[in-house]
């Protein structure tokens, strides 16, 4: 069988918090978990899975990698980031193809939401 791409993995201080708010803004249900860790989603998704990994060291400095949220409307789902308990960067990139806002989740883990016209 051929190598797949089956998760991501973030490092979490409050695993139930920052899982909760991507559980709720990707419409993504928990999986089977390993405990204290928690999984969105199944191995066997079409999709990869998100796995919430508990650690004890706040995060330092920007994460190299991240995830890009495409949304119907980018005012909506910037609403929908606030009201989960993330925070909204400031930085804003506007193209002929529609707009990209950098968002962060509960724990600063940054994301990046879009809107495509």
């Amino acid at each position: 069988m051929p190598n797949r791409w089956v998760g991501v993995t973030v490092d979490c201080l409050d695993v139930e918090r920052v899982a909760a708010f991507w559980s709720v803004l990707l419409d993504r249900p928990k999986g089977p978990s390993m405990p204290g860790w928690i999984y969105l989603g199944h191995v066997d998704d079409p999709q990869p899975r998100l796995v919430f990994q508990p650690v004890a060291e706040p995060q330092q400095g920007k994460v190299r990698l991240h995830l890009d949220v495409l949304v119907d409307d980018i005012d909506e789902g910037v609403a929908q980031v606030l009201a989960l308990g993330g925070t909204f960067t400031g930085e804003r990139h506007d193209y002929d193809e529609g707009v990209v806002l950098v968002m962060a989740d509960p724990e600063g883990h940054e994301f990046c939401l879009s809107q495509f016209y």
